[in-house]
């Protein structure tokens, strides 16, 4: 557990615009969240890049989903003349399949604060929604909602989703030499599995980790 921990970092500027948040189901979540505290999951960026204040983390999965490079990246790990590959959920036939990850407590004074911060980090086609979230210890259900927390996903509906196209090459390709205002897209894939591995020993995130060994295998030459 890692309950109490107060992000201690430098204090995060809050830009925000109300046009970010266009879709039906964000301003739902927007409704039912802004005035209570609220459960967030992340399974990018979020899971080590905590740049805001938590009252608790867990660790758990979601169901029905794969995690997979299918959204460019203009705004954080690349720009728009190259762009960067980030990663974001789609659908699974399997609706037992998981998607693993961290969730994230926001403190009820917090709330506004956090979820502007959020709408502008997640801005470049990412919407709110809801999601229902296994934790990996059962014995941590008591202070979890009982309804779905909210997360972040790029659809297939936003000008940067890139989807499949190409095979794994081809997203190496765009990820080894892409570089953004959050510094370098391999950073990033290697952060993500570095923390996946730290946090979930024993899974096995096929896509994750065979773009990561296709990364260093090209740096190695």
């Amino acid at each position: 557990k890692n309950c109490g921990v107060e992000y201690a970092g430098s204090e995060t500027k809050i830009v925000y615009d109300s046009k970010d948040l266009t879709t039906e189901k964000a301003n739902h979540a927007s409704d039912q969240t802004l005035e209570n505290e609220f459960w967030v999951f992340g399974y990018g960026s979020l899971v080590w890049k905590v740049d805001f204040p938590i009252e608790c983390s867990r660790t758990g999965y979601i169901k029905g989903y794969l995690r997979r490079f299918y959204q460019n990246s203009i705004d954080h790990r690349g720009t728009k003349e190259r762009p960067g590959r980030v990663v974001t959920l789609v659908p699974s036939d399997d609706m037992e399949s998981k998607v693993f990850g961290m969730a994230y407590k926001i403190p009820g004074d917090k709330t506004k604060q956090v979820l502007k911060h959020l709408d502008f980090r997640e801005k470049n086609g990412y919407e709110r929604h809801y999601v229902q979230f296994f934790p990996l210890d059962s014995n941590e259900m008591g202070d979890l909602p009982a309804n779905e927390i909210v997360i972040y996903v790029a659809t297939n509906e936003n000008e940067s989703f890139a989807g499949s196209t190409g095979d794994l090459t081809c997203i190496v390709d765009q990820i080894f030499s892409a570089v953004g205002p959050s510094g370098s897209n391999r950073e990033y894939v290697y952060q993500l599995a570095e923390a996946m591995r730290h946090h979930f020993p024993d899974q096995n995130d096929e896509h994750l980790f065979e773009i990561e060994s296709l990364l260093r295998e090209r740096e190695r030459r």
